[in-house]
């Protein structure tokens, strides 16, 4: 590794923040939400599968983080698993993905935002791609002004998200209409294999960045402990905060009604409206999902891609300007920079599906290459310290590329072409690097930092706050699916 390095900051906490801040928030409040109104409350079964085959591929994730805790994530596994070029189109994939998700989540900010003032009784006089291009240079800015800030940022948000949705929560209760949860729409009756497979793909989407912190890696204080830590809790938390707001939805819109949702640009403000709910409730959804469900997505997609960009820029597989470090921040600045004016551009496409089906293809993409990475990083290093090892990898790993495979082949055709442009760029734009920088290529060495560890009273502490996370997230899990339940035993 060279001296140009980052600086470790963050802890357990600022790790599972960044990973669900990064997850929680366009897909679950446009797109995952579209699909309630496709799925009415057979939503659920959608949202558990798209869970479960979220959970092994996060083990990976905790064993390669663990291992290997640089900046990069992805694309460094493959890169050392099973060759530089997968490597490079993991990280090229990760980059776009997150662009995408940064851009649906400054318009749906923009959304909710203009919802949130409507409620009040003002109409802005602003377009929703301006104020989304706003919000994305504000939060290029704090992100150039160092990670201690970012962090800081993405702990407020998240902590100010769950405390008005636990609020919303209670002040909807007395709306949702139980009765609604046994009645399936009429067109749920035509629906195919093929069709449910689509519905897990888009809700899928709601959990895909469950391993947003190996990204951050270099920046993780004691990152041997923390990432698979903040890895085994992710997927539970992105299950119990989708599954939550989904059971909301279906409650109050009548079953006659809910296909409406489908199309929504914000359903659930949409849902509120058609359910005749306004005034405080509607303005506290909407507060929660602009300034505390976008804003945590947007500090952390913007943060987390220009990591990537950074490190494949150092190893010489992309221009070396995005390697460059601000002296006074320590921020990889020219790489944030770089993105943010990318996620600004497309912006100006305005149309969430053709954004969501971008990213969804490049996710997908990245974690069949992350996956066989974690395979190709067992055969090719055997000897890396490993403090966490995945179980089952001969079996879970090729399951879980197969089930990835089978969802890309249910996305819509211009993003499967969008996919395929933006790999053959990526090839083309590494090519010329390789050729650029050949004289100054190094080998890669696995496992060369050290493990960090704490002293016995710091992991003591560390072990408190994550048995107390458990304790949450496990019986935040069991309640959410007993409001499932419950409509059908009253």
């Amino acid at each position: 590794m060279s001296g140009n390095t980052l600086k470790r900051t963050f802890g357990m906490r600022e790790a599972v923040t960044i990973t669900v801040g990064t997850v929680v928030g366009v897909g679950l409040f446009t797109t995952g939400a579209n699909v309630v109104g496709d799925m009415g409350p057979a939503v659920i079964l959608a949202t558990f599968v798209a869970m479960l085959i979220s959970i092994y591929p996060a083990l990976l994730y905790a064993e390669m983080g663990a291992a290997l805790p640089y900046a990069g994530g992805t694309y460094k596994y493959a890169s050392l698993g099973i060759g530089k070029p997968f490597g490079m189109l993991a990280g090229w994939n990760f980059i776009i993905s997150l662009v995408a998700v940064t851009s649906g989540e400054a318009l749906a900010f923009s959304f909710y935002f203009k919802t949130l003032f409507s409620a009040l009784g003002v109409e802005l006089p602003i377009s929703d791609r301006t104020l989304a291009t706003i919000v994305v240079v504000i939060f290029i800015i704090t992100n150039v002004l160092g990670v201690e800030m970012t962090g800081k940022l993405q702990n407020g948000f998240m902590f100010f998200f769950w405390g008005v949705a636990i609020i919303w929560f209670i002040t909807m209760i007395p709306n949702v209409q139980l009765p609604y949860f046994l009645e399936m729409p009429e067109f749920i009756q035509g629906e195919t294999p093929l069709g449910f497979v689509a519905a897990v793909s888009m809700i899928w989407w709601c959990f895909a960045g469950f391993e947003t912190c190996c990204a951050m890696g270099e920046e993780i204080k004691y990152p041997q402990i923390n990432i698979p830590r903040a890895l085994f809790l992710a997927p539970f938390i992105v299950f119990a905060v989708n599954a939550a707001f989904q059971w909301f939805l279906v409650g109050i819109v009548p079953t006659e009604e809910i296909s409406a949702l489908s199309t929504a640009s914000a359903p659930f403000a949409e849902a509120m409206t058609k359910a005749g709910i306004l005034g405080f409730p509607l303005i506290l959804l909407a507060a929660g999902i602009a300034f505390g469900g976008d804003f945590s997505t947007l500090n952390a997609s913007i943060a987390v891609p220009p990591r990537y960009l950074f490190t494949m820029a150092r190893d010489g597989a992309m221009p070396k300007i995005f390697a460059r470090i601000h002296k006074k921040y320590q921020t990889p600045y020219i790489a944030i920079l770089t993105l943010g004016i990318l996620s600004a551009f497309l912006i100006a496409s305005n149309s969430m599906v053709y954004i969501a089906s971008v990213s969804l293809f490049a996710d997908l993409f990245y974690y069949v290459i992350g996956i066989g990475a974690s395979f190709g990083l067992r055969k090719k290093h055997p000897e890396l310290n490993r403090p966490y090892k995945a179980p089952g990898i001969m079996i879970g790993a090729p399951v879980s590329v197969i089930i990835y495979i089978v969802m890309i082949t249910q996305l819509e055709r211009e993003a499967l072409i969008t996919g395929v442009v933006w790999c053959a760029l990526g090839l083309v734009v590494y090519g010329v690097c390789r050729r650029m920088y050949k004289d100054e290529e190094n080998e890669e060495e696995a496992g060369v930092l050290q493990p960090e560890i704490p002293s016995p009273e710091e992991k003591k502490k560390m072990d408190r706050e994550f048995n107390i996370w458990k304790t949450v997230v496990a019986a935040a899990v069991i309640i959410v699916l007993l409001a499932y339940v419950v409509p059908f035993l009253i």
